[in-house]
């Protein structure tokens, strides 16, 4: 299975309405604390947004609604992993992303045979509040060892100008988020990003 390579991250489905036509055709939204109707109603018009542009839609989370909206994609962090039954999300035929953050999260992530791995942050990131320090270049290259034929994705701090060094590095995929959305123009930051990583 072949992933696209740029792997941006939205918090709304407006956002993948104004970049999927540039090209984008993996992507994941990724709401957070908002009641549940409205979440419902995001992953819904996300997901039609995603198949009208010919794009898979990661579902960050939400593995119920996920399921139940007829998602073929389920990003889950390790804290969500504690909660999400994995049994149902397999019956559903969902693919997998899991997050990962040193060698204990790797190996249980591992263990639930995931359809890509993410490691982060790789650098600084202003996202969110991370009791991880930044892992760095080196460790992309010990994590692609790890994973093998897994695809690996870096985020954290990911810009086009530190993309090639992770792949270079060994990531098969890169997220970016803030470097999109806190641009002053993200149309032509997302071009950017398509360029680097075709």
């Amino acid at each position: 299975m072949t992933i696209a390579r740029f792997y941006p991250i939205f918090d709304s489905p407006e956002w993948l309405e104004r970049m999927l036509p540039l090209g984008v055709r993996f992507v994941q939204l990724r709401i957070k604390d908002r009641p549940e109707p409205e979440l419902r109603a995001a992953v819904r018009r996300g997901l039609a947004i995603a198949r009208h542009h010919g794009a898979q839609l990661v579902i960050n989370d939400y593995w119920q609604i996920a399921i139940e909206e007829g998602a073929d994609w389920l990003h889950l962090g390790q804290e969500d992993l504690d909660q999400a039954d994995m049994a149902a999300i397999r019956r559903a035929g969902l693919r997998l992303g899991l997050s990962t953050h040193d060698p204990a999260e790797l190996d249980r992530a591992l263990a639930h045979a995931p359809d890509y791995v993410a490691l982060g942050p790789v650098y600084p990131t202003i996202l969110k509040a991370m009791k991880w320090d930044p892992q760095g270049l080196a460790r992309v290259g010990e994590w692609k060892r790890l994973v093998g034929d897994i695809p690996l994705c870096a985020i954290g701090g990911m810009t086009v100008e530190r993309a090639p060094g992770a792949f270079e590095a060994g990531a098969d995929m890169v997220s970016a988020v803030t470097d999109i959305t806190l641009h002053p123009d993200p149309e032509a930051r997302v071009r950017a990003w398509l360029q680097v990583a075709a």
